[in-house]
């Protein structure tokens, strides 16, 4: 019986087009003309993958339940969540701005670690779930849009202006939401889409 013949692969700096070599664990493959890098061999990447969008998903759902800041300002006490924030935004006629929150630092980012969730939990058991193909696309599309750390980042910001206008005193939900962008950026190093559709196997 003939074996199956490796799959080609094209160098991203020459364009040389070569068979796709076999590497051991933690190898890294070259081109053979320019000696360019053409893949690395991830050691299981798919399960750190996975543990880091669990837990980024975790700490998701806290920043969102818990308020992310509170002010104390002439004995009253306000706080503010991010879904109440929208809220408030969308009464003071300004639904355009309440939308881009929503969809940026919730919808986005939600989106995309259910969608990693759904592709690499099936592939740490070596089965490939319906319509995978769909989701990794819509996972590529939706990735820009997830702006968790501008949104931290602007907080920070304006606590820093607040500073002398009130007592500010950060939610439980500030440090959730750093933990999910220093999660979703380890799952990002760690994800490898090679090894996930190689664990995923063909469509049947």
């Amino acid at each position: 019986m003939a074996m199956a013949e490796q799959p080609l692969i094209a160098c991203h700096e020459c364009d040389l087009l070569q068979r796709e070599p076999h590497l051991p664990k933690g190898g890294v493959a070259r081109c053979r003309r320019c000696g360019a890098t053409l893949f690395r061999s991830h050691p299981q990447s798919t399960e750190r993958a996975l543990s880091y969008t669990l837990g980024a998903l975790l700490l998701f759902l806290v920043a969102n339940v818990f308020p992310i800041v509170s002010l104390k300002l002439s004995g009253d006490v306000v706080q503010a969540t991010l879904i109440g924030a929208a809220q408030v935004m969308y009464r003071d006629d300004m639904a355009l701005v309440a939308g881009l929150v929503l969809a940026t630092t919730f919808a986005a980012p939600l989106a995309q670690m259910l969608a990693m969730t759904y592709l690499l939990l099936p592939a740490c058991f070596r089965r490939r779930p319906p319509h995978a193909e769909l989701v990794f696309r819509t996972m590529t599309l939706v990735q820009p849009w997830g702006m968790v750390e501008v949104f931290v980042l602007g907080i920070l910001v304006s606590l820093v202006k607040l500073a002398h206008l009130a007592i500010v005193v950060p939610g439980i939900a500030l440090w959730s939401f750093g933990g999910v962008m220093m999660l979703m950026a380890a799952a990002a190093a760690a994800f490898d889409p090679r090894d996930l559709w190689t664990r995923l196997g063909p469509p049947r």
